[in-house]
């Protein structure tokens, strides 16, 4: 697990639940560190390691934390580094959360190509016992497999949305273009009970989908299946939390989130410990 990106870039955009705009720079890493944010406008710049241990609530997104510090919204930049191909990065931040840039991972995606990748080779532990988790009708799973491959199952009473799937190899479709472009989406009825609650501050018809009953507010959709997609685009990030233990498996989701998810990863590693 030894790749890292070849030059540091930057982005900086507004953070999808806080409205606040944020400055992210990432640079290369030491073999072997991982990646891991730094809370550079806070006096001690604390380290938050991108691992699984760190994550405190996973309400509408990932959100790690230390006693010393915190940063939200880590689930698109972490899946586009992951499906770079980048094990170790170092993420400096001057705020508490993620900018959401497009809704989606592609500008990041675009900037580490840019930015170049180490050349790298990487070794997974193989799973050999299937791991299970389930709420209700909604689960998901890590199944023993030949190869890396992550299945999204999304269901919602929009006929605009419906039932959709999508499955992704990292061995058969590029990341930077099958899941990438794939945008966070809403729907239109919930957004004014989600902003009295004090999230989606920062989002707009320029950064996610928005569904109502009648249908898109904001087409066209890049994909037909485009929320499946989206969701599969957080497991990779909330997966990539696992590091060198994200073992080779076949991994499933169906009408799940963030919070099991992450139950999955911590499942995972209690097994391969």
């Amino acid at each position: 697990m030894n790749s890292t990106i070849k030059e540091p870039f930057e982005l900086s955009g507004v953070g999808l639940h806080s409205g606040v705009n944020t400055v992210v720079r990432v640079l290369p890493a030491d073999p072997g560190v991982g990646r891991y944010f730094v809370r550079v406008d806070l006096p001690s710049k604390p380290v938050i390691p991108a691992e699984i241990e760190a994550v405190s609530q996973t309400t509408l997104s990932t959100e790690l934390a230390t006693e010393a510090g915190r940063v939200r919204t880590v689930e698109h930049l972490l899946a586009a580094l992951f499906g770079s191909g980048v094990d170790n990065a170092r993420i400096e931040i001057d705020g508490a959360e993620v900018p959401l840039m497009d809704g989606s991972a592609l500008s990041w995606v675009k900037a580490i190509a840019s930015s170049g990748v180490t050349s790298f080779s990487t070794t997974r532990p193989n799973l050999s016992t299937p791991i299970w988790i389930r709420e209700g009708d909604a689960f998901v799973a890590a199944l023993p497999s030949s190869e890396l491959r992550f299945t999204y199952g999304i269901d919602f009473e929009y006929s605009a949305i419906g039932n959709q799937w999508h499955s992704w190899s990292s061995s058969g479709e590029s990341f930077a273009t099958a899941i990438a472009p794939a945008r966070t989406f809403g729907f239109a009825e919930s957004i004014e009970q989600l902003r009295q609650a004090g999230l989606i501050k920062g989002g707009s018809l320029e950064n996610a989908l928005v569904c109502s009953r009648e249908g898109w507010l904001n087409p066209p959709l890049r994909f037909s299946n485009e929320p499946a997609r989206h969701k599969l685009l957080d497991l990779v990030g909330d997966l990539s939390l696992l590091g060198s233990v994200l073992p080779v498996a076949h991994f499933i989701a169906y009408k799940a989130s963030h919070k099991l998810h992450v139950r999955l990863a911590r499942a995972i590693k209690f097994e391969l410990k």
